[in-house]
């Protein structure tokens, strides 16, 4: 998973700039469950001096990007979550899709997950899960590769071709024995995933899970988001879960579709 909050200390010929850089470092540092940072933690992960560090992290208080705690750590700012908010490719969506995954959720009593396409990850921006069943992954705001996830397939299987390859020519990590690593199965997979329009992972991020995903379409007819279910081996019904995943993935393109998103106007 890419960590955006490295080599901060680089600079650009416009010192302007290099200032914008350097704050947008010390942001990405809230990141991979990085909740709650002192400054020194933030200086750490961006490589700036304490100092410089210290003067940047002031400023994105003053403006309510940040926010500092009384035991002096920092996280995210409730202004930045305002100005998040206006972003249609994850809040909006998020808002048109809930009610469908919550209806997902609540029929199976499985975990429901909604995620987006970030370059050469995804991105998980809304899931339902009971607090019985927790599952640890995925966390919402969080990047995760797609070769190994139902929904990242899906993902994957709908980028550009540029994007296909540029993930089929790295590093495919096996994160268990059933995690696809040759570029030539997983290319198959992902033809296989396109034509029959969902995909299935079995127990290849871990050894219990089980996930099934399917793509969400805008007006355009092009993917924007994949919805998925997680499951265990002793939960699977296969038929009739990647049959409801369809219709909900399917209800949610609908919803979408009426509300114009994705839509070019003329």
């Amino acid at each position: 998973m890419t960590d955006h909050g490295a080599k901060a200390g680089e600079t650009s010929e416009d010192g302007a700039r290099s200032l914008i850089d350097r704050a947008f470092a010390i942001l990405g540092t809230f990141q991979g469950g990085r909740v709650r940072q002192s400054l020194s933690d933030i200086s750490r992960r961006t490589d700036l001096p304490i100092a410089t560090c210290h003067r940047i992290v002031g400023r994105l208080t003053e403006w309510g990007a940040l926010e500092r705690d009384a035991e002096g750590r920092y996280n995210i700012g409730l202004r930045l979550w305002e100005v998040a908010s206006l972003a249609p490719r994850s809040v909006g969506l998020q808002r048109l899709a809930r009610p469908h995954m919550q209806d997902l959720y609540e029929t199976t009593g499985y975990a429901s997950h909604l995620a987006i396409r970030e370059g050469l990850e995804l991105v998980s921006i809304d899931r339902f899960q009971s607090p019985r069943r927790q599952v640890r992954r995925p966390q919402i705001g969080v990047r995760y590769p797609m070769h190994a996830t139902a929904i990242g397939l899906v993902l994957l299987a709908n980028a550009p071709a540029d994007v296909r390859a540029e993930v089929l020519a790295g590093e495919l990590e096996a994160f268990t024995p059933r995690t696809y690593t040759d570029p030539v199965v997983l290319e198959r997979v992902l033809d296989d995933i396109r034509r029959t329009g969902y995909a299935v992972s079995d127990r290849q991020v871990d050894k219990v899970h089980i996930s099934v995903a399917a793509p969400v379409r805008a007006s355009d007819d092009s993917v924007v988001a994949a919805v998925s279910l997680a499951l265990t081996e002793k939960d699977v019904d296969g038929k009739n879960m990647i049959h409801l995943v369809r219709l909900t993935a399917a209800s949610i393109s609908r919803t979408l579709d009426a509300a114009g998103f994705g839509r070019v106007e003329s």
